[in-house]
């Protein structure tokens, strides 16, 4: 199965001000959601029906939609900021 993923024009903007060490490794994560929503490494969020994914000090928040094929990516921040 493919997914369709979607990036939330807030999450699309956070993800344009990373830092460009970050930027490819995320950019390429995001990407590999398609073929696999929940890689080695990803977590569900309790009380939430959402995952998240860790890259360095960054975390990657998103929603599957199963019966539409659809993953959302709500928002993309740094691990201090990004459950607030």
């Amino acid at each position: 199965m493919l997914y369709n993923v979607l990036i939330k024009r807030s999450a699309q903007k956070e993800l344009e001000a990373l830092p460009k060490v970050y930027l490819a490794a995320i950019t390429k994560i995001i990407g590999t959601l398609a073929n696999n929503p929940r890689p080695d490494g990803s977590e569900k969020l309790s009380g939430d029906d959402k995952y998240r994914i860790r890259k360095g000090p960054y975390r990657i928040v998103y929603s599957i939609h199963e019966n539409e094929l659809v993953i959302w990516v709500v928002k993309i921040a740094h691990r201090k900021e990004v459950y607030r």
